[in-house]
């Protein structure tokens, strides 16, 4: 886990990556846009994503879900059921607001049919599903992987 805010700030830049990635790339199938889409209109949608999630993540989701996750009755010793807590609000938190994006964004591209309530909840209840996974098996463990062997080593050699 990071220890200072540079590590916070590199950290959170791998997560908001891996996430905005495979979020992104489930969204655009979900809903048939490859088809369409061109390569600077993807790319142009993407790095908004990337932006909006990183300033989603860095000011509002992740010192709230950190707090909600360090109040919740668990095993606090334990690193492996702090990471699962921390993780699973983060993932709460990013879905409710980056669905809230998805679904502005559908508005604009191509319409919505039914009320906007369902229509974001089938879209929370379809993120959620491939969100969560994706967080604890691919993202977490890979982004924490390289902040361990890669980030935290380069920080403590110029320390020294």
């Amino acid at each position: 886990m990071p220890s200072n805010k540079k590590e916070e700030i590199i950290f959170g830049l791998m997560m908001v990556f891996g996430m905005v990635s495979i979020m992104f790339a489930y969204n655009i199938t979900l809903e048939g846009l490859w088809r369409e889409m061109t390569f600077l209109k993807g790319f142009s949608l993407y790095a908004l994503t990337f932006i909006i999630a990183f300033i989603i993540e860095a000011f509002v989701v992740g010192t709230i879900a950190r707090k909600i996750a360090f109040k919740l009755p668990y095993n606090k010793s334990k690193k492996i059921y702090n990471i699962i807590a921390i993780s699973t609000c983060m993932v709460v938190g990013m879905v409710s607001v980056m669905s809230v994006y998805g679904l502005i964004s559908k508005i604009f591209t191509s319409g919505i049919e039914g009320s906007l309530l369902s229509n974001y909840a089938n879209l929370l209840l379809l993120n959620f599903v491939v969100a969560y996974p994706a967080q604890l098996l691919i993202v977490g463990p890979v982004a924490r992987y390289i902040l361990t062997n890669f980030v935290k080593p380069s920080n403590q050699a110029v320390q020294l």
